[in-house]
């Protein structure tokens, strides 16, 4: 990568007051922008795309049926602000449907069903046989939120704004949480884009279920256009805001994208460093567009 598109990329995150790390990848050529591409990440939510990978590839392997309905009891569902996570009742739903819950909006307790379903074991042994080997899930997302309240001590989830209670928080450290490299998670949606993880139906439906998050405060605010798609997957946890997508322009162009960032400020609402994602992969993108990435 030149030297003026990587400064501009550190600009934007210097100027949101974050510290960040980017791949992104002509998913075609192989071209690619990088800054940090290699370092190890927490994944947060993120991880929730390997998750909904692995289904699909187990569903076109013939290995589980994507359509068969789950009972899901309203009792023991991970925590959450979305989806069955705040729902009272007791519901029953597809896998295929509770992986477009946890992608639309990150619902955790449809997420943690699919987990169950499917098996963390599964997820990373997928991730490893598609090369992705520093993809890594540690926790379902009930077990990711204990760590944060256990960490977090007698202040509970108020503590988390706290300095001295993040510095605590394992859930920070990719040494002991789900974890991947943003050049991982670019490989991973470069893959799904190619067909390379599963072809055919099974392949577009994938990809259907990619583009319907909710969120556009982050990757898709870098691409304010009607005729430009994103899809992608938002990760949230103190401190740190990311995004891994991908982007489609009409001209046949699609770029995977994946934005990891953490803050100087705890404070929870931080509309900059959420912008500061959008800007970024806008100015990696522009560059592969006009042909100064690296190969």
């Amino acid at each position: 990568m030149n030297t003026p598109v990587r400064g501009r990329i550190t600009a934007a995150f210097t100027d949101a007051g974050v510290s960040g790390a980017l791949c992104a990848t002509d998913i075609d050529t192989g071209s690619t922008v990088a800054l940090g591409a290699d370092t190890p990440v927490s994944t947060a939510s993120v991880h929730k795309l390997c998750l909904v990978a692995t289904l699909y590839r187990e569903a076109a392997a013939g290995r589980l049926d994507p359509a068969t309905p789950l009972d899901i009891p309203a009792a023991g569902r991970a925590p959450g602000p979305t989806g069955l996570a705040v729902m009272r009742d007791a519901a029953r739903l597809s896998p295929r449907d509770l992986a477009s819950l946890s992608i639309a909006v990150s619902d955790n307790a449809a997420a943690d069903v699919l987990w169950d379903h499917v098996g963390l074991d599964t997820v990373n042994a997928t991730m490893s046989a598609l090369g992705l080997r520093r993809t890594i899930a540690v926790h379902n997302q009930a077990d990711l939120y204990a760590t944060l309240l256990a960490d977090a001590g007698s202040g509970g989830a108020a503590a988390l704004v706290d300095p001295a209670a993040v510095a605590r928080l394992t859930a920070l450290d990719p040494a002991r949480t789900n974890r991947s490299t943003p050049r991982e998670m670019a490989q991973l949606l470069g893959a799904v884009w190619r067909d390379e993880v599963c072809g055919g139906e099974w392949g577009e439906e994938l990809r259907a279920v990619l583009g319907v998050q909710a969120w556009s405060h982050r990757l898709a605010s870098g691409f304010p256009f009607d005729d430009v798609r994103v899809s992608g997957k938002t990760g949230s946890l103190p401190t740190q805001r990311h995004e891994a997508g991908v982007v489609e322009y009409p001209d046949g162009g699609r770029y995977a994208v994946a934005v990891f960032t953490r803050a100087a400020s705890t404070a929870a609402t931080l509309p900059a460093a959420d912008a500061a994602v959008g800007r970024a992969a806008r100015i990696a993108v522009d560059a592969l567009r006009a042909g100064r990435g690296s190969v």
